[in-house]
């Protein structure tokens, strides 16, 4: 990434200017949520208005947006090798995408206050532009998303950051997302449910629970905090006032640069990211909803014969300010919430973080690099869950004062739910040993970064959890 890109970013994410304070934005945010009105039931799947349950699969009379299908799976990774269950499959690439502006030389992202049906909160900050292929191409025969023409139209100038992403692999089928970042210099008309943000106060944002969306973390993901040789970190101290000096910023920042001392090299990962794809076997096969084992289907859900892992249920969706103001669909219910943490330590001055290499069952590539700890679908906190997945009792008991970031953290709401996971950063020099499990592996956040320009190596919770990484940790706004 070029110098300019890095100085852009770099200054809406520590520098104070911004359109509208933090506290407004928050105010903002509220204010779109009170006077929208937003109408969710649970109904029976006769219901559902154009969707067709058959024995094979539930699925649009379309034959677009999304189905929920049926597969099983064998695999020789972890302890459970064979099991079938739904699956949400949605083969089409959607947009999540950014407009970007310079307001008094800092760069701003327009922000959507967009409801899902599956938001705990209704109301949370997306992208200027969260939409599948069936929903720009209008299937829904409603109106097209608002902004689509500046990602359709746009010049490759104007592309800050353009990549393929994964979704959750673990319920949708080898789904992708393009993840963009546009920048534009011309007037722009701001719609209502709209707003102008730093990333600095994308990044502050959060830390509220169930404020920022998943789609939203996705993208910002993708945005290095700072990328350079070793020679620049100085001058990046001294240009930028608002990096706040302390053990964890100063191992982030060295940790930034591509000629740190890092743990492992670049080859060293390479060379664990193949061992692991071709030690671990990933076979998935199509599979009738109604015949699925240890399944039971009934009028209003789909769930599992022992009450765990996740349902899927019909949802009327009733709200005011979509494309279409009402419609039905299958959405995935989980049946707990789940917890995602990513420990980090300072190595040689570098700061390093715990990645594990996690097969689940949609990967398009088998593993993916995955956080310390990510516990979706069971219940983790049972004594053999405890004692046996690594790290996660320390987790479970591990002091405030080395707590980054602990927030809870929504799914994406137009599939899910009302599915929250806590998300949990954990900056540990003690207690943390340098010899990792195998399949587990230190590396660096200009690692992470060199691997997120690529696709499907780091799965969505990895990116949400690095989303949310700053180099501001003691904010000088004061939020109510």
């Amino acid at each position: 990434m070029n110098n300019y890109l890095i100085n852009l970013f770099t200054k809406s994410l520590l520098g104070n200017k911004a359109v509208h304070s933090t506290s407004y934005a928050l105010k903002w945010i509220k204010e779109q949520n009170r006077k929208v009105n937003v109408d969710i039931n649970e109904v029976p799947f006769s219901s559902l208005k154009d969707w067709d349950f058959s024995q094979n699969s539930l699925m649009h009379n379309s034959g677009k947006f999304f189905s929920i299908d049926g597969i099983r799976i064998s695999t020789n990774y972890g302890e459970i090798t064979d099991w079938e269950q739904p699956i949400i499959n949605q083969p089409e690439i959607g947009y999540l995408g950014f407009i970007t502006k310079e307001f008094d030389g800092v760069l701003h992202f327009l922000v959507q206050a967009k409801i899902e049906p599956g938001n705990i909160n209704f109301v949370q900050l997306s992208p200027t532009l969260q939409a599948t292929k069936s929903n720009y191409s209008k299937v829904h025969k409603g109106n097209a998303p608002a902004y689509l023409n500046y990602f359709q139209n746009v010049k490759k100038e104007q592309i800050l950051i353009d990549q393929l992403q994964s979704e959750q692999g673990a319920r949708f089928l080898k789904k992708r997302n393009r993840n963009i970042i546009i920048k534009i210099d011309e007037e722009l008309e701001i719609l209502d449910n709209f707003i102008w943000l730093t990333l600095s106060q994308i990044k502050e944002l959060m830390r509220f629970d169930n404020v920022v969306n998943m789609d939203t973390r996705t993208v910002v993901s993708g945005i290095p905090l700072f990328e350079s040789s070793k020679i620049n970190l100085d001058q990046f101290r001294h240009t930028f006032p608002g990096f706040s000096s302390s053990n964890f910023n100063e191992g982030l920042l060295e940790s930034c640069a591509y000629d740190s001392e890092n743990v492992n090299s670049l080859d060293d990962i390479i060379k664990f990211i193949t061992y692991q794809k071709c030690k671990w076997e990933l076979d998935v096969c199509k599979k009738p909803l109604h015949s699925l084992e240890n399944w039971i289907i009934t009028d209003r859900n789909i769930y599992h014969i022992d009450n765990k892992y996740f349902e899927i249920i019909a949802a009327d969706i009733v709200i005011d300010n979509r494309e279409v103001v009402n419609w039905s669909q299958p959405m995935v219910k989980p049946v707990q919430e789940g917890l995602c943490a990513l420990i980090c330590k300072n190595i040689n001055g570098v700061l390093h973080f715990i990645m594990q290499a996690k097969l689940e069952c949609g990967n398009f590539d088998i593993i993916e690099l995955a956080p310390t700890v990510q516990c979706l679908t069971d219940n983790y906190r049972t004594d053999s869950s405890i004692e046996g997945l690594p790290y996660l009792k320390y987790i479970l008991n591990t002091d405030k004062g080395k707590l980054i970031f602990d927030t809870f953290q929504s799914e994406e709401g137009g599939r899910f739910y009302k599915e929250q996971n806590r998300s949990m950063i954990i900056f540990d020099e003690d207690e943390i040993p340098i010899n990792l499990p195998e399949n587990y592996i230190w590396m660096s956040y200009n690692q992470l970064q060199m691997f997120l320009k690529h696709n499907n190596y780091l799965n969505i919770q990895a990116r949400s959890l690095l989303s949310a990484l700053s180099f501001k940790l003691a904010y000088e706004e004061t939020i109510e």
